[in-house]
């Protein structure tokens, strides 16, 4: 533990510290970590990776706990121990409380069949509560952009028009592409083929937006190295 603190400066054993430079450092250390990845797999990569995972699990426990275990559930059996004056007993959490302990018998051999309970319980409500959401979401918002009007005219435009032909023409071929009952010749083999031309136009966005997102991420880092550590590092670099 620190022996004193004065201002920005932070004393331990003797020896003076600012916590934002030392803070950038083991920043830009990581970062380097990370990045000697591209060299191959090495033991500071490793070390990097093992930081960021053990931190990561450290701070979800924390919050799971604060957030979770102590607002939701202990707090709700003893609102006495709550911060707040108007906290009231609900023991009707005793109920999740009870599914949440039977899933930790997951790890004990001779009772780890009780962890299926919640975990069936778990899987019912998601499955049952996300029916409805992923029909409007991923069906029926796809069934109206296939009945836009075609034919421009009054507040429909030679654009919108378009790009609804291409919706729908794209949804028809797409689907004669899976239809497996009859051979893909023909008139059929043709609009399979434009359906496999527009997967692979969606694969290809869908792959370039992942792409893109972790360019991003390579962006902020590369971005906290020249303006924020740099300076630091070599004052007079002047960016």
């Amino acid at each position: 533990m620190p022996e004193a603190q004065q201002g920005t400066e932070l004393v331990f054993l003797g020896l003076t510290f600012n916590p934002e430079v030392l803070g950038l450092w083991l920043q830009a250390v990581l970062t380097f970590a990370i990045f000697s990845f591209l060299w191959g797999d090495n033991r500071v990569y490793k070390f990097a990776e093992h930081v960021f995972v053990g931190i990561s699990a450290g701070y979800g426990a924390v919050i799971v706990w604060q957030q979770a275990v102590l607002l939701l559930l202990v707090f709700k059996l003893w609102p006495q121990l709550s911060t707040k004056a108007d906290a009231t007993a609900d023991y009707w959490v005793i109920i999740p409380g009870i599914l949440g302990l039977l899933m930790l018998t997951r790890f004990m051999t001779k009772y780890d069949w009780l962890s299926r309970y919640p975990i069936a319980f778990i899987v019912g409500l998601y499955a049952g509560a996300g029916i409805a959401p992923t029909a409007q979401a991923f069906l029926l918002k796809q069934m109206g952009a296939t009945m836009k009007p075609l034919i421009p005219g009054g507040d429909v435009g030679w654009w919108v028009a378009v790009s609804s032909l291409v919706v729908l023409v794209g949804v028809i071929c797409t689907l004669t592409y899976f239809y497996f009952s009859r051979p893909h010749e023909g008139a059929l083999g043709v609009s399979s083929k434009i359906g496999i031309w527009f997967l692979m136009v969606a694969f290809g966005a869908g792959f370039g937006n992942t792409v893109m997102a972790r360019i991003s991420l390579l962006i902020g880092r590369v971005e906290f190295l020249l303006y924020d550590w740099l300076p630091v590092w070599w004052p007079g670099a002047g960016l």
